[in-house]
């Protein structure tokens, strides 16, 4: 098979985490790139030496030549973009959010399967050599049947700064969408993609409010006027095989955080773990024996963000499913979407 050709779509910070995952690819090359901002997308064309550079997404999208388009746009574009390019007939791997709605992923589905081609999100976590590693695990029974899962992502002041991330019009969604749909997705994934039938959640701005506010990420920063999403949300879900999920999620939380607090945990009949420790908590009943097993063969095979692209590329080529089905990231965002609407309307809500 010939080299895959792929187009990218929004060539900011995201996309420069890709770069190394498509030149580390055997089957892969980046051939072009579109962006609103011609000035980045020179300096994004010089620095990867790629040679088409279009300022009109279109121009990527319809070029026959491309086999796969990589959208890294804000997630307000990630559906209408990526639906173009399945009718386009291309493979597509879009950032994290799918997209910020369940109707729009539904969307995107409806249009993959019309076109017969790949269509992944990019969920990078579940890539690193700490979750491949856990996941073995617990499919070869180590924690029998999930029941209860906890897990949260929290930062202290690491809200990002722009209005790409803070405005409705451009992200659809504030921490829940940008962060919680990471730790959301990867829990999900590990509990077996149970079917979820209802949440209880709230989603709120409270420290974001105060004009003094402030952002560590990327870089300290006030935050700018326009900021009209949540800041942080949690919820209870209740999924049809009886199990059941707590999760918290903040850009900007008084606690004592170093950077980033990402964590999970998972509670089975036959033992418990944790995640990013990669520890399995398991009991010898005859000899009322408690043991912690440390995993040790959990190293990155490559950086994560690089990795996805290696493996959605390596899937074309194998003909295989696609390694984050979008179905999947339906899932998430049925959550994330339920918990704006319990924050709405005070009440639990059925899916």
């Amino acid at each position: 098979m010939s080299t895959l050709k792929v187009g990218v779509i929004g060539v900011g910070g995201i996309a420069r985490t890709h770069m190394p995952g498509w030149q580390a690819s055997p089957h892969a090359e980046v051939i072009a790139g579109a962006d609103l901002a011609p000035e980045a997308l020179e300096r994004w064309g010089a620095q990867w030496n790629v040679g088409k550079l279009e300022t009109d997404s279109a121009a990527v999208i319809n070029d026959p030549e491309i086999d796969i388009i990589d959208v890294c746009t804000p997630n307000m574009y990630h559906a209408p973009l990526s639906i173009a390019a399945l009718e386009a007939g291309k493979h597509v791997i879009c950032e994290k959010p799918l997209a910020p709605t369940p109707a729009d992923v539904q969307r995107m589905i409806e249009a993959r399967d019309k076109s017969g081609k790949l269509l992944m999100t990019a969920q990078h976590f579940r890539f690193a050599g700490t979750s491949k590693a856990l996941k073995a695990e617990i499919e070869g029974g180590a924690l029998g049947d999930i029941y209860h899962a906890r897990s949260w992502m929290l930062r202290r002041s690491g809200i990002p700064t722009s209005l790409a991330f803070l405005s409705r019009q451009h992200a659809g969604g504030g921490a829940c969408i940008d962060i919680g749909v990471h730790i959301l997705d990867l829990t999900l994934w590990m509990m077996g993609n149970p079917e979820p039938v209802s949440v209880t959640g709230v989603a709120r701005r409270e420290i974001a409010s105060n004009p003094m506010a402030f952002g560590r990420w990327p870089r300290h920063g006030r935050i700018p006027e326009g900021m009209d999403v949540e800041e942080m949300a949690m919820a209870f879900v209740r999924f049809e095989t009886g199990a059941t999920l707590v999760f918290e999620i903040s850009w900007l939380l008084h606690h004592d955080i170093e950077g980033e607090d990402m964590q999970m945990w998972l509670y089975g009949t036959a033992g418990g773990s944790h995640w990013p420790k990669c520890e399995i908590y398991d009991t010898n009943y005859e000899s009322m024996q408690l043991y912690n097993r440390e995993l040790k063969l959990t190293q990155n095979i490559s950086e994560p963000h690089a990795q996805e692209c290696v493996e959605f590329a390596q899937a074309i080529v194998d003909g295989a499913p696609s390694p984050v089905p979008a179905e999947q990231s339906l899932q998430v965002m049925t959550i994330l979407n339920a918990i704006y609407e319990s924050q709405k309307t005070g009440r639990e809500v059925l899916l």
